[in-house]
C-alpha cells in the first residue's frame, strides 16, 4: 500500500471540502444515495462471494450476519445516510465567543479533524456509515476493513465515489479503500503521522488493542461490547425477562448484545424460570455457583457451569453468562470490574436504585429499564455511527458527526499588541 500517495488524494480532499457549504455537501450524498441504489445487485453480489468465502471458513453464523446484506439491510443503511443529510452541518458553528479586555473578539469555532482512518472488522454497513458522517464533517476517510468483507467494500466504494463523480462539486478523492492485501497496512495507517489526522479501531477487542498499543496518530478509542442486565430486587420480572432475550438474542453478534446477566439473590428463584421459557433453549447459560442449581430446578437443557473467564467475556453468540449477586452494590462492584464501558442496564422499580446505578456505573451508556441494544447511532438520532467510543476524553458513547470535529478559535483584532 503507498500510504504517502493515498494520504495526500485523502489531503486535497479536504481542502476540496473545507470550501463546501452543507447543501453542495448533502448534493453530493443524495447521489451517493442513489448510486448506492443503482448498483444493489453488483454489491449484492460481492457480498455473496464473501460470505460463501465465510461460510466455508467456519464463521459462526452470528459473525455472517454483520456481514451479510439484503435489501432491507441496504435501505437502512441509504436510510443512514439520508438522516445525516438532514442533519444540521456542524461545520463553521461558533460554540463560544467573547471580547477579551483589550478588544479582541475570540469566537470558538467547529471544523474538521481533517484525514481520518477506520480500521475495522467485517461489517460493511460501517463502510457507508464512516463514509458519510466524514463526508458531512468536511473530513475526507481511509477505509481498511477486513478481508472477509473485501469483495463487498470494494463494491460499495466504487458505488460510493461513482456517485461523488456524478454531481458537480463532489469529491471523489475524499474517500479511499485500503486494498486490505497485508496486515502491515494496519501499522502504516497508525503510523503515519503528519498524514493520518485521527484513527479510530472498531471491532474486536484484539483489534481496539492492537491499534492502541500500535498507534502513533491519536486514537478514539471503541471498546468491545461487554454489557451487563442487572435484575434488582424490586424488578418488573416479566420486563426483565423480554428485556434479556431482546439484548441477547435478537442480534447476539453485535457490540451492544448482553454478554452477563446479573440476578439479585432476592428474586433470583422466580426470575430464573421466566428467563429459561424466554430462552426456549437457544441460548446456552453458563451460570455461577448460585445459579447453576435454580437453572437444573427449572429443567434449563442447554447449560454450563461457568468458568472465571466466562465472566468479563465477549461472546458474539448464543452464550450468555449469570451470576448471582447479594445486592446492588455488589451488582455495581461486579459491573464496574468486568465491563468493557460501553453499555449497562438495572431493571428496577426503586428509583433510588435506579438514580445509584446510572450515577456509579462507568460506562458510556446506562439504561434503566431498556435494553442495552438501543446504544446506536441511528437509535440515538445520528443516522449512523462511527462506532461506540468508551474512553472518556473528546467523544463517548456513539459517535455522530460532532465526533468528526474538533475547535478552532478565530481571533479579531484591530491592532492591539502585547
Amino acid at each position: 500500500m503507498d500510504i504517502n500517495s493515498i494520504c495526500d488524494s485523502l489531503r486535497k480532499g479536504t481542502e476540496k471540502l473545507a470550501l463546501q457549504n452543507a447543501a453542495v455537501k448533502n448534493a453530493a450524498l443524495v447521489a451517493v444515495c442513489e448510486s448506492l441504489r443503482r448498483n444493489k445487485a453488483e454489491i449484492f453480489a460481492a457480498n455473496e462471494m464473501d460470505g460463501k468465502v465465510a461460510r466455508e471458513k467456519g464463521t459462526r453464523e452470528s459473525l455472517i450476519d454483520r456481514l451479510s446484506l439484503d435489501d432491507k439491510k441496504m435501505e437502512g443503511i441509504i436510510g443512514g445516510v439520508e438522516s445525516i443529510i438532514a442533519q444540521t452541518d456542524p461545520i463553521g458553528e461558533e460554540t463560544a465567543g467573547w471580547k477579551t479586555p483589550n478588544g479582541l473578539l475570540i469566537r470558538q469555532t467547529r471544523v474538521p479533524v481533517g484525514v481520518v482512518a477506520i480500521i475495522y472488522e467485517s461489517r460493511p454497513n460501517v463502510t457507508v456509515d464512516a463514509f458519510a458522517l466524514a463526508y458531512k464533517s468536511a473530513n475526507a476517510i481511509l477505509l481498511r476493513g477486513s478481508s472477509s468483507a473485501l469483495n463487498s467494500n470494494k463494491a460499495i466504494v466504487k458505488a460510493i465515489k461513482e456517485g461523488l463523480a456524478s454531481v458537480e462539486n463532489g469529491v471523489p478523492e475524499a474517500v479511499e479503500l485500503a486494498p486490505c492485501e497485508s496486515r502491515d497496512e494496519v501499522p502504516e495507517i497508525l503510523t503515519a503521522v503528519g498524514k493520518i489526522d485521527l484513527a479510530l479501531p472498531r471491532g474486536s477487542a484484539n483489534l481496539i488493542k492492537t491499534v492502541v498499543e500500535t498507534a502513533k496518530v491519536p486514537v478514539i478509542e471503541t471498546g468491545s461490547g461487554i454489557c451487563h442486565l442487572y435484575v434488582d430486587d424490586s424488578a418488573n420480572l416479566d420486563m426483565a425477562a423480554k428485556i434479556a432475550a431482546n439484548g441477547k438474542m435478537q442480534r447476539p453478534g453485535v457490540c451492544n448484545a448482553l454478554e452477563c446477566i446479573v440476578i439479585n439473590k432476592n428474586v433470583a428463584e422466580n426470575f430464573v424460570p421466566k428467563l429459561t421459557e424466554v430462552f426456549a433453549g437457544k441460548v446456552e447459560v453458563r451460570a455461577d455457583e448460585k445459579s447453576y442449581g435454580l437453572f437444573e430446578k427449572a429443567g434449563y437443557g442447554k447449560l454450563v457451569k461457568a468458568q472465571d473467564a466466562d465472566f468479563g467475556f465477549e461472546f458474539l453468540d448464543m452464550i450468555c453468562a449469570v451470576k448471582v449477586v447479594d445486592d446492588i452494590d455488589e451488582a455495581i462492584s461486579y459491573i464496574n470490574t468486568h465491563n468493557s464501558k460501553h453499555s449497562e442496564s438495572i431493571i428496577t422499580n426503586n428509583m433510588a436504585h435506579a438514580k445509584m446505578f446510572q450515577a456509579r456505573i462507568d460506562a458510556s451508556c446506562v439504561y434503566v429499564n431498556a435494553s442495552t441494544r438501543f446504544t446506536d447511532g441511528g437509535e440515538f438520532g445520528f443516522g449512523a455511527e462511527l462506532g461506540i467510543s468508551t474512553q472518556k476524553m473528546h467523544a463517548r458513547g456513539p459517535m455522530g458527526i460532532k465526533a468528526l470535529t474538533t475547535i478552532k478559535y478565530l481571533i479579531d483584532g484591530d491592532g492591539q499588541v502585547r
